[in-house]
């Protein structure tokens, strides 16, 4: 059933500040009944600093949303926030109009108006932020969880968990310092010939604080778990321009789906997490418990941030938020070990789309051809046929490339064929290549951009459009 997206219902503006729980069944949505969501102020305490930021949040407080199995999408989302606003459904491959982008049609939440969604909901580990904007920097982001049959059945402890980069000043302010605008929107074309990088260029921004669930590790999210329980971590990357090192530490992890796919399990106690991908890792803890780190520290940079599993009664020690040493550049090493539990069928290419991936620090301005949005190309594809984009990066940073509306099979690493994951969010390493494959079966206008935001503000940005579709 799809609800009425032009109704709007004026409402009582608010804010408050909610701890955050562990997500667990007392976060379901009720079966048959719309799920509302507030977007509001609200103020957290970032190493005691109060900072004011944005929420997506149930009536109760709990942050995103957890759907059963088979349950449809029903939610109404009202607006407190003061300023206009709109959510991506990021994950789920929903009507077009219904994805949470104004550039495609989709409607703006104005303050104090409510709008309707309703679509079938897509199972796994996925998350809604804000598409407006910079407000996905302010925290405008929350999880969203549908669960299998098979999730139910499981005897497994969930714990999700949302990264983000923190600052304390303002979204734009923090954009200016890397491009001298004070704007968000997509600029004039590159000029040639000024990419000076020699190496990969990690990181954009210096920020304050790295959070897992709004809190960094001076103040962790501590989860008790009895010893020999099995934790399935549903993590999911929120930051704006930061890739991240996950380290499950004295723990052997297990991935066992990437953006809400299942892969063939991959062991590990170390993963790479670029912006807006989700793992889902399984850990056990000993039968004689303890207190156990999970870490997420950010690439190039001594910043992390993560939480602690712990048994009852299990002391936890102070963490710091500095490890001892930089974080290498996030890869693709996981990349080229995911295969899918479901790959796509065979098929031939029914249109294959060459990208490159452009752009400079010097002057800050992204693109995707050498196109911004402002002038972009669109990738045209028809009803049915299996789509081949091969995107090749020419620049001196690594981008994390998300697809609206679709979920692809990563098919080729740097000239490599691979049978990977399927998956809506796979980098593209400085100079690497990657080719991803998936089936037209989602008519609309669906963006393609670099989930870095502060890249996709600079222009880095296009649209894989159907034919017949304006």
């Amino acid at each position: 059933m799809t609800l009425n997206l032009s109704r709007r219902v004026l409402l009582a503006t608010g804010a408050g500040a909610v701890a955050w729980p562990v997500l667990r069944g007392s976060a379901r949505a009720v079966p048959g009944q719309p799920a509302r969501l507030i977007i509001e102020r609200r103020t957290i305490d970032v190493d005691g600093r109060a900072a004011s930021v944005f929420g997506i949040r149930q009536p109760s407080g709990t942050p995103g949303l957890v759907l059963d199995p088979g349950q449809n999408f029903m939610v109404e989302v009202a607006n407190r926030c003061g300023e206009d606003t709109i959510v991506h459904w990021h994950g789920q491959t929903p009507p077009y109009l219904q994805d949470g982008v104004a550039e495609t049609g989709g409607m703006v939440i104005e303050p104090g108006a409510m709008l309707a969604y309703g679509f079938l909901a897509r199972p796994g580990t996925h998350w809604m932020h804000s598409h407006h904007g910079l407000q996905e920097q302010a925290l405008m982001a929350a999880p969203l969880i549908v669960r299998t049959a098979e999730d139910l059945r499981a005897d497994v402890q969930e714990v999700t968990v949302l990264l983000h980069d923190f600052s304390f000043r303002d979204p734009a302010e923090l954009f200016a310092s890397v491009t001298g605008r004070t704007d968000a929107a997509a600029g004039a074309p590159p000029m040639a010939g000024m990419d000076m990088a020699s190496g990969p260029d990690l990181n954009d921004v210096d920020y304050d604080a790295y959070l897992a669930n709004d809190r960094t590790l001076g103040d962790p999210l501590i989860v008790r778990v009895a010893g020999g329980t099995r934790v399935r971590l549903r993590l999911i990357n929120g930051a704006t321009t930061t890739a991240f090192w996950i380290d499950t530490g004295a723990l052997d992890g297990t991935v066992v789906a990437a953006d809400g796919n299942l892969v063939r399990p991959v062991p590990g106690r170390r993963f790479p997490l670029a912006q807006g991908q989700r793992l889902d890792i399984l850990v056990t803890l000993p039968r004689e418990g303890g207190a156990f780190p999970l870490l997420a520290q950010r690439e190039g940079d001594r910043g992390r941030t993560g939480i602690v599993l712990a048994s009852s009664g299990a002391a936890v020690r102070k963490l710091s938020g500095t490890a001892d040493a930089s974080a290498p550049p996030v890869d693709n090493s996981l990349e080229r070990q995911l295969r899918a539990e479901a790959p796509l069928a065979a098929q031939s290419p029914g249109v294959t789309h060459k990208v490159a991936l452009t752009g400079t620090m010097m002057p800050y301005i992204w693109s995707l051809d050498d196109r911004t949005w402002a002038g972009h190309r669109p990738l045209r594809v028809a009803g049915g046929q299996r789509v081949v984009i091969e995107m090749s990066n020419r620049s001196g940073m690594a981008h994390p490339m998300h697809l609206h509306g679709h979920h692809f099979q990563v098919v080729g690493l740097d000239g490599s064929p691979l049978s990977g994951a399927v998956r809506d969010t796979v980098l593209v390493p400085a100079r690497g290549s990657v080719t991803v494959a998936f089936d037209a079966g989602n008519p609309g206008r669906w963006l393609f951009h670099c989930h870095n935001l502060f890249h996709m503000a600079a222009g880095m940005m296009t649209e894989v459009t159907y034919d017949g579709i304006a």
